[in-house]
């Protein structure tokens, strides 16, 4: 027999070179395998023996496939989706958003919710779970992305306040919302990448023109409009990307605050109708 242990040590070996995550790749597959969580594995699960699946798993992961493709789910703020090729894996660093929206609403929360771009439902349906009071629609021109998020809806039981659409960005959209989110393409046409982003996850869910700022440039024009009285809008941005695109949303009326993620990037800007 060999353990659970002893195959997560093996398996972490075999990851190294691909990953640099190996150790909690193979804990995220080793779980996936036995059917239980990751923090039941390493509790009580690591003199378990390791299940033949694990191997075929590990084969996937040393091919370059995504770990939350290969198990079919990604934790996200206080939810789990369940994601699948074809459409974006949800980040940490997209978390900046939700936590900028807590800090300006606070318990009360929003009542009105856009999440433009929002794939596998991810930003609305964690803004729906942390504001139970609260309605969102979810826009994407992917037709697989709005399914995943139906379904995501469905099973967390954010269905009956959340509506999805397919879309390109605003277009056609007359309401207004107190809280639009968005985290749009924004990776430079031919920036290189790491192989599981490149070569798994849709390239036009990453990449944004030959500066990265051709979504930005859309949405400068669009979500002025979309805001309420007192309304905000967090946009996410990539690294170093943050002063030219507050610029574009400033030209169109918006101002914007910072806020950094974890590794100490602006990763979020906050805009607010412009008090000039």
């Amino acid at each position: 027999m060999t353990s659970a242990r002893a195959a997560l040590l093996a398996a972490t070996e075999r990851l190294a070179a691909n990953s640099e995550t190996a150790r909690l790749d193979a804990e995220l597959l080793m779980a996936h395998a036995l059917g239980i969580e990751r923090e039941g594995l390493l509790l009580s699960g690591l003199g378990d023996e390791a299940p033949t699946a694990f191997e075929s798993l590990l084969r996937r992961r040393e091919a370059g496939e995504p770990v939350a493709y290969i198990t079919g789910r990604r934790a996200f703020w206080t939810i789990e989706l369940e994601v699948a090729p074809g459409v974006l894996i949800p980040r940490p660093d997209s978390e900046t958003l939700i936590e900028a929206a807590v800090d300006h609403f606070g318990e009360a929360g929003p009542r009105t919710i856009l999440d433009l771009g929002t794939g596998p439902g991810t930003l609305l349906l964690a803004a729906l779970d942390q504001w139970p009071l609260a309605l969102g629609l979810g826009v994407d021109r992917s037709e697989r992305a709005l399914a995943l998020a139906g379904a995501n809806a469905d099973r967390l039981g954010l269905s009956g306040r959340a509506r999805f659409r397919a879309g390109d960005w605003a277009e056609g959209l007359e309401e207004r919302f107190d809280l639009v989110l968005c985290n749009p393409p924004y990776i430079e046409q031919g920036a290189l990448l790491p192989r599981d982003v490149a070569d798994w996850e849709p390239a036009e869910a990453l990449f944004a023109g030959p500066d990265g700022l051709d979504a930005y440039r859309r949405l400068a024009l669009q979500v002025p409009a979309l805001l309420s009285q007192g309304g905000v809008a967090c946009v996410e941005v990539g690294a170093g990307q943050s002063k030219s695109v507050a610029a574009l949303f400033d030209a169109g009326g918006l101002e914007a605050a910072f806020r950094d993620d974890l590794a100490g990037h602006v990763r979020c800007l906050i805009l607010r109708p412009s008090s000039r």
